[in-house]
């Protein structure tokens, strides 16, 4: 419910921030607002992405084994941005109503770096074609994806806020091994 919260809210102040750029140029369209906030996601999961070192891509908070600590069913660091690439075909497709260009089985299963990395980086591109396709009449089309109704433009807002959910997992597991996340690092 929280996720769905947040992901009205910022396709509230999307929608806003569209109309008020229309009253003053009568040109913006809700695909390029939707792709900036994609963009800089993008930018920070990339970055964070390549920045965990290939032999720790195996890595979950069990492995620091903590006294008293609870991780069973943690995600591996591989897990988080494998399911970030899951993530990304299934709501953007939900949103165009575009099919995924990938294998979505083979996704899961997924534990090389560069295999992974690769995955991602595909998986932003689909979700960026995804977004051209959303225009700003169609935006507002509502669609019945698996956390009830929505428009295409906040399922297209709620994948970058469930993103970055996974993210802050990402950046905390860079950091359990001492690497800065690049974002950070700026």
């Amino acid at each position: 419910m929280r996720k769905v919260l947040i992901a009205a809210v910022l396709a509230m102040g999307l929608m806003s921030s569209v109309q008020g750029a229309r009253a003053q140029s009568g040109q913006t369209e809700v695909a390029p607002a939707l792709d900036a906030m994609l963009t800089q996601f993008e930018g920070e999961c990339m970055g964070a992405a390549k920045a965990m070192p290939a032999e720790k891509y195996g890595f979950s908070p069990a492995d620091l084994k903590i006294p008293g600590a609870k991780f069973d069913g943690v995600r591996t660091f591989a897990g988080q941005v494998t399911h970030l690439v899951s993530a990304n075909y299934y709501f953007y497709s939900q949103a165009s109503g575009l099919k995924p260009d990938a294998d979505m089985k083979a996704i899961g299963a997924m534990k090389n770096k560069d295999q992974i990395v690769a995955a991602l980086a595909a998986s932003f591109a689909f979700a960026h074609k995804a977004i051209a396709s959303i225009s700003t009449a169609s935006g507002l089309d509502t669609i019945k994806p698996v956390d009830g109704q929505m428009t295409r433009a906040t399922v297209a807002a709620f994948a970058v806020a469930h993103g970055y959910d996974h993210y802050g997992q990402m950046v905390e597991y860079l950091r359990m091994n001492g690497i800065v996340p690049p974002s950070s690092a700026k």
